[in-house]
């Protein structure tokens, strides 16, 4: 991962939480506004196949239904706070692999929903046809599961933190978080068959990250940011670096988003910065 993140680390997108938050409030104006339109948003798997694919994208807006203005504030700050506070535990990038891991997973977890149904349910297909089977069973696609892996997380990698549960009760977050892990392997046994396909889709990202980070999982902000501020110490005080500009002595530790290349042209190992590649002397 260390690798990844150092060559894609700098398309990772700061604070993801408020545009997912955003992306929810737009589902719940236009739920407010035209309820119907969001059938035209849903990530309806036999509509892609038929040319709509902007629904690869737009379903991230469409919110699981609530009426309660309240409780949608409520739950749109709530889910903002625990996005923002795994954004600066984990790191920018490691936070959008998660969230955008997880969406990618709910979209193929609907295109396998779809080949499920037409080898096993090709009579309930038939029945509704085909374009209003698929529309119905898409609804189950939104970001609530996406949510719940978030606070899955959250409650992996802080579960001795405590929430006012009602506003009232103190709660420590690892209780809430195994509570909702019993509901949804109990949504998981008695709902349908197209809901099954939506949950396992939508928090495989958390299996992936618990399985994968169980050293980690139990580290507290103070004890990951002593950690990082530990590494960074360490490698400055050995002063040992990978790329150094020929020109202006620039190094990776002055500025982690230069980039370096060695230079062709010049008679030795002469590596510059991406300020001084086309503009430097050659070396004869």
């Amino acid at each position: 991962m260390s690798k990844f993140e150092r060559k894609f680390g700098k398309y990772a997108i700061k604070n993801l939480s408020l545009m997912l938050i955003l992306c929810y409030a737009c589902g719940y104006l236009i739920n407010f506004i035209n309820p119907a339109f969001l059938q035209y948003l849903t990530l309806d798997a036999y509509q892609i196949l038929h040319g709509q694919i902007w629904r690869l994208v737009t379903w991230i807006i469409c919110p699981p239904s609530n009426d309660n203005f309240f409780f949608i504030l409520i739950t749109l700050y709530f889910y903002y706070s625990l996005g923002t506070t795994l954004e600066r535990t984990w790191g920018t990038y490691r936070y959008n692999v998660y969230i955008f891991s997880g969406i990618l997973f709910t979209i193929v977890g609907s295109f396998l929903l779809m080949g499920y149904s037409y080898l096993f349910q090709s009579g309930a297909i038939a029945y509704y046809s085909a374009e209003i089977y698929f529309a119905t069973v898409a609804n189950c696609f939104s970001t609530y599961f996406v949510n719940m892996s978030i606070f899955l997380a959250f409650a992996a990698t802080f579960p001795d933190v405590q929430v006012l549960l009602m506003f009232i009760i103190p709660v420590k977050v690892k209780w809430m978080g195994i509570l909702y892990a019993v509901m949804l392997v109990y949504e998981f046994l008695i709902y349908p068959y197209y809901y099954k396909f939506a949950i396992a889709a939508s928090l495989f990202n958390f299996v992936v990250f618990y399985f994968t980070s169980r050293k980690r999982v139990r580290l507290s902000p103070k004890q990951m940011k002593r950690r990082q501020e530990f590494k960074r110490e360490t490698k400055r005080a050995t002063g040992i670096t990978k790329h150094k500009c020929a020109i202006c002595g620039q190094t990776e530790e002055d500025n982690p988003d230069l980039e370096f290349r060695f230079c062709s042209k010049c008679n030795g190992n002469y590596e510059y910065c991406q300020n001084h590649l086309f503009t430097h002397e050659h070396v004869k």
